[in-house]
């Protein structure tokens, strides 16, 4: 335990000297070390709500919307396949989570039956009496489907946040269809909620030739559907059909631009998106397209050329601000369903500039304690685990900064009670090289059998306070991960500090000064 060969002391001044260097940038105005390479120190730690302010939201998807959805387009396959088996119908509809209609001749049942068996083989279909049928999704996948759109929010939720340039934004899912949003260092809570909460659904569909663009009949006919103009002040509707011809699923990209000296929106499809709008816009020279977005018509203009670039303009009367929304919304993707805000809370910086004061006190006289006891208690032994001590606090904060963790107040917590085991270790082994020199032991001979006894006792119990922090930040959720990943982090850096810096220390004393006796 007394070998230190010139690799390891290579090592050891390495990892202290990146520690102190990707440190340093914390005790720095921010924006100091700007336009350094990414691996470069210059990262700083992310400060949570609770110590920067910023808005908290809590959101509820509507998952029935999602298998409404899917039973709309199911409605247009049951229209198809009955109108191919020329079996007559009235009532076709989505009534609560199902399709019903029913058989005008209910010596058409069987046929029917078997025209919509191959439909979709998730759904389950229930023929009742006098030609009744009930069409439905079975739970299991009902229970998919509402699991997939909350994820899915969570993750377009989150794009659409780092899209406004925000640190660490904090999205967790809470029980089965509720969404926890906190964003640190946003104060403009209503901006927020106009980012998250519009659905952005675009598609694109051809307008029925049987009304004027923009002046919709009062009833659809079968296979369309009315919906009003997107344009503020205009009372214009549109009879647009029910096909979708290309999905905003297939964008890859979309900007703000300018045409003619007006805001626009230039977008851009995949490759099967690209075929698709080539086709329709080959296919329909000369009909007006429908952009549709979140069930209402931004744009309606007249195809007069086939567009086979797989791109286009989205124009209409849009503000600078619009267009930037929007090309924003359309990047980040469409939420699956719509959302509900059930709570607002605004999280002010004077409550969050109180808790990081309170942990600094709090730490400053921990530090000070701690510092206080090990000089007192081993003298320059002792001295020597401080520097150790002021090595690893400098680890915990470079490794935090490199991770780009968040700061919380239980993080704090965690640091402050890091401090205290910091030095548990050397309090183990300096006990024990003590015992040994009172055995009458050389000084050499008791540091290395201390050091060697106390060891497995030093990994025993750090390890298993490791696997509780662990187990903390795999089953806990917000503060609770913060309190382990500090706690993780320190215990790490505890043991490298206790088990090589200061033994490093220790033993490059005694070869240099060969005491006859250890000051402990």
């Amino acid at each position: 335990m007394l070998n230190f060969p010139t690799w390891k002391k290579a090592l050891i001044g390495l990892v202290c000297l990146l520690g102190v260097a990707y440190a340093l940038p914390n005790f720095f105005d921010e924006g100091t070390f700007e336009g350094l390479p990414d691996f470069a120190p210059g990262k700083t730690l992310n400060l949570g709500l609770d110590l920067q302010g910023g808005s908290h939201l809590l959101l509820e998807v509507d998952t029935d919307a999602v298998i409404t959805e899917r039973l709309d387009a199911t409605v247009d396959s049951v229209r198809r396949a009955l109108r191919a088996e020329r079996i007559g119908y009235r009532g076709l509809g989505v009534q609560g989570l199902t399709v019903r209609f029913t058989l005008r001749e209910t010596a058409d049942a069987a046929r029917a039956a078997e025209a919509l068996v191959d439909i979709d083989d998730q759904l389950t279909v229930e023929e009742a009496e006098n030609g009744a049928f009930r069409i439905a999704f079975d739970d299991a996948e009902m229970s998919v489907a509402r699991v997939n759109a909350v994820e899915q929010s969570v993750e377009i939720i989150r794009r659409r946040i780092d899209e406004l340039g925000t640190r660490e934004p904090s999205i967790q899912r809470q029980g089965e269809d509720r969404i926890v949003v906190q964003v640190p260092g946003f104060d403009d809570p209503g901006a927020l909620k106009s980012v998250i909460g519009q659905t952005a659904k675009m598609t694109f569909h051809l307008l029925d030739d049987s009304a004027p663009a923009g002046s919709a009949p009062r009833t659809a006919p079968p296979g369309t559907m009315i919906l009003p103009s997107a344009e503020e002040g205009e009372d214009l509707s549109y009879l647009v059909e029910r096909r979708i011809r290309v999905s905003g699923e297939r964008l890859v990209d979309a900007q703000p631009s300018f045409q003619d000296n007006q805001p626009v929106v230039s977008f851009r499809f995949d490759s099967l998106g690209g075929k698709q709008f080539g086709e329709v816009t080959s296919e329909s020279v000369g009909r007006h397209l429908a952009i549709v977005l979140d069930d209402a018509v931004i744009s309606a203009p007249v195809i007069r050329d086939a567009i086979l670039g797989g791109s286009g303009i989205i124009s209409g009367s849009f503000s600078v601000a619009e267009v930037n929304n929007l090309s924003l919304l359309l990047r980040a993707g469409a939420l699956p369903a719509p959302i509900t805000f059930l709570e607002e809370r605004t999280v002010g910086p004077g409550l969050g500039q109180d808790s990081i004061d309170a942990g600094r006190i709090a730490s400053i006289i921990g530090l000070v304690l701690v510092i206080a006891f090990m000089i007192v208690s081993y003298g320059r032994f002792g001295a020597m685990a401080n520097v150790a001590l002021a090595i690893n606090i400098m680890l915990i904060i470079a490794i935090l900064s490199g991770l780009q963790a968040t700061l919380t107040l239980p993080g704090i917590a965690g640091i402050v009670l890091t401090i205290g085991m910091a030095v548990d270790a050397n309090v183990l082994i300096f006990e024990r090289i003590r015992e040994e020199a009172a055995a009458g032991r050389t000084p050499l001979s008791a540091v290395d059998s201390g050091y060697r006894r106390a060891f497995t006792t030093i990994i025993d119990s750090n390890l298993t306070t490791l696997i509780a922090a662990v187990l903390l930040f795999a089953f806990g959720s917000g503060p609770i991960k913060g309190f382990a990943i500090t706690l993780s982090v320190g215990i790490v850096t505890s043991l490298f500090t206790a088990m090589m810096v200061t033994r490093f220390l220790v033993v490059t004393w005694l070869r240099t000064k060969r005491p006859s006796a250890l000051p402990l």
